[in-house]
């Protein structure tokens, strides 16, 4: 049977709607691009890796596998070797990395060494690229993932950027795109797909282990709040992607806010000081951050926004050897 054949078999509801989407946004996964697909082997990448296997016909794909196995648990090189043998007879190409353990001890840092491999492994394909196409790292992360994503940034107090929807796709660095087509599906899609398709799942342990933040949230949190309220997650999902919009609509407003208070000598301190607080801790955060990668935390932001305001001159120190200074007119940056 040949692979159109065998895709038209296959075709399902979860097929349908993913195809659309991909077409109703052709900036999403273009038409003949390199794929990497980080794959655990749970429900939610073993979808994402069946569903783009079965159409990368329909987009002229080429399709990748990258693997990490984290070795947190005894059994995790023997599900690699399994994951390998199943990507073998799908004629998918397989990549593998393993890690020191004692160097991942933290969900952080278990994240931080998954992407480093990635843009690793992604930056090998680029090299052997003979057409000169970006690459594509494709996760399957759900609407799910992004309701856990935003219950655990709210309880550490995070500010509208940290409450919003998971970005689609962003540019992780030259050439090299970080995609997330699963976002239209939630846990529970993925749960059905898997079993309305007979695939395997290689479920990791420690997904279990309610010292993980993120699996108490996932197996704890989340289904009392569907018993107290059920659609919670949906609507979770709903306000975090009003949250992205209202971050959007806020950066581009601080813009121009910006620029009507800065002239060739500086931010002018009167017009400044005309706003509301909340406003002036906003236009700070966009002068300091042409100019300072570490971003000031909320507290120091409000501690400079009311010293600018009460005292007519001042200096403070900032991080990477910057410092502002002010007099009655003029806000200023300059090296220490």
């Amino acid at each position: 049977m040949s692979n159109k054949n065998s895709t038209k078999k296959n075709w399902t509801s979860w097929h349908h709607l993913l195809h659309k989407e991909i077409l109703n946004n052709k900036t999403l996964i273009p038409n003949g691009a390199n794929l990497l697909i980080a794959v655990s082997g749970g429900q939610d990448s073993m979808t994402l890796l069946n569903l783009i296997n079965d159409m990368k016909t329909q987009h002229n794909w080429y399709v990748n596998v990258w693997h990490g196995d984290h070795q947190w648990h005894e059994k995790s090189e023997k599900y690699a070797l399994e994951l390998q043998t199943y990507c073998d007879k799908k004629n998918i190409s397989f990549f593998f990395d393993r890690a020191n353990k004692k160097n991942i001890s933290s969900e952080e840092k278990a994240r931080d060494w998954r992407y480093k491999k990635l843009s690793d492994r992604a930056n090998q394909l680029l090299i052997g690229n003979q057409k000169n196409i970006d690459i594509y790292l494709l996760t399957g992360h759900t609407n799910t993932d992004n309701a856990e994503t935003f219950l655990l940034n709210l309880a550490r107090g995070s500010n509208y950027a940290g409450l919003s929807y998971i970005d689609k796709k962003r540019l992780l660095e030259k050439n090299i795109y970080l995609i997330r087509p699963l976002l239209i599906f939630s846990r529970e899609d993925t749960r059905k797909f898997c079993n309305h398709m007979n695939i395997p799942i290689w479920e990791d342990p420690t997904n279990f282990n309610l010292k993980i933040k993120r699996n108490l949230v996932r197996t704890k949190i989340i289904p009392t709040l569907e018993t107290i309220y059920p659609g919670c997650s949906k609507r979770i999902n709903s306000f975090a992607e009003k949250m992205s919009n209202y971050n959007n609509e806020q950066k581009d407003l601080s813009k121009l806010a910006y620029l009507a208070c800065k002239d060739a000598n500086g931010v002018k301190r009167e017009s400044l000081n005309s706003l509301c607080f909340e406003a002036r801790c906003t236009i700070l955060n966009t002068f300091l951050k042409k100019s300072c990668t570490k971003q000031l935390s909320s507290k120091n932001l409000k501690d400079l926004a009311l010293s600018i305001f009460e005292k007519d001159r001042g200096q403070i120190n900032l991080p990477e050897g910057l410092k502002i200074n002010w007099n009655k007119n003029y806000i200023n940056l300059e090296r220490s």
